[in-house]
């Protein structure tokens, strides 16, 4: 099979190489890859930031969509040509996240999806949406469901709610379209005067460009009748975890799912203590909740923002891509 191997670190050593196709055991299903999504994460796999002693050669990426192609004989879940989300912790089917199902992450401890076939386990594989084609479902098994989760699940978002998303990264514009469908008033950050027109068309009721307002959390109070939001997803780290605490009002949601400006951060607690601020640092969620996520853009007619798709021998120039920071939506590679 093909696949896309990191023979050393750095965007410029991935290469396109035939590899043999993995076996799969008799609760396993052989999925056939038809598209995956990038993020940040993999940028900082392939780059030896978050996984240094990876070893290599690897093929990386963490999320994506693909059809059955063949089955272990003790599966009964699935069937040859179902298309299916590949889960990003395969051990992980309901429940608490525990040491052992948090071992194993597609595309870091395992093999990941840039590859035109992998193994899964049966329990935690989940049909894709009807309504999206294969690029646009590719980024539901980890931004998707991270912005679902952490909203729903961790948040508990209500109607009337005001909620920030912070930029134009996948699980930003998910935490966008999946608030706006449980009725929430959205403010939304940007750096670009471009993207501020792109994030009002996809339901931001204000946006806030962070150049112009560098203390963007009074500006939130602001647009929001002087007080804070319920709800923020923090997506940088280093440079945003500050306003984020400042923005929220009290007994608000920090969701902590980024690192994009570093994995270091330096908090003044006296903010956090005082107006009672929830800080959660989360990563995706598990298979029901990945269940959860496909009803409900079945039923509200969500479909995720497509920047561009690539090819799989234009991987490299795809990560360029993400690096750059300039993409509006999820970057795709399609096999």
């Amino acid at each position: 099979m093909k696949a896309i191997q990191l023979e050393q670190f750095g965007i410029d050593h991935l290469q396109l190489k035939e590899v043999q196709i993995p076996a799969f055991g008799e609760n396993e299903v052989l999925v056939k890859t038809t598209a995956a999504s990038l993020q940040y994460l993999d940028l900082s796999v392939v780059e030896g930031v978050i996984a240094p002693h990876l070893p290599l050669p690897h093929i990386p990426v963490s999320e994506g969509i693909g059809v059955v192609e063949n089955i272990g004989k003790n599966v009964t879940q699935w069937k040859r040509g179902d298309r299916v989300l590949i889960p990003f912790i395969p051990r992980w089917e309901a429940g608490e996240i525990t040491a052992y199902k948090n071992e194993i992450r597609t595309g870091l401890q395992v093999s990941g999806t840039l590859a035109e076939f992998t193994v899964q386990p049966e329990n935690t594989l989940v049909s894709a949406p009807k309504n999206l084609s294969d690029e646009e479902a590719a980024s539901l098994p980890v931004a998707g469901l991270t912005a679902w989760t952490s909203l729903v699940t961790k948040a508990n978002i209500k109607a009337g709610q005001t909620i920030l998303v912070q930029g134009s990264g996948g699980v930003s514009l998910f935490a966008l379209q999946i608030a706006k469908s449980f009725g929430l008033k959205v403010i939304a950050t940007t750096g670009s005067k471009e993207k501020e027109q792109k994030l009002k068309g996809l339901g931001a009721d204000e946006v806030i460009n962070y150049k112009e307002f560098p203390n963007w959390s009074d500006e939130v109070k602001r647009l929001n009748n002087g007080i804070g939001v319920d709800v923020t997803l923090d997506v940088a780290g280093n440079t945003t975890i500050e306003q984020s605490i400042l923005s929220v009002k009290e007994n608000g949601y920090v969701g902590i799912i980024g690192f994009m400006s570093g994995n270091k951060i330096t908090i003044d607690v006296f903010p956090l203590i005082m107006n009672y601020v929830r800080l959660q640092g989360y990563s995706v969620g598990h298979a029901e909740e990945l269940r959860e996520l496909v009803n409900a853009i079945e039923k509200n007619s969500i479909k995720p923002v497509v920047g561009r798709v690539y090819s799989i021998e234009q991987t490299q120039e795809a990560f360029h891509r993400l690096k750059s920071g300039d993409a509006f939506g999820k970057i795709i590679i399609k096999f």
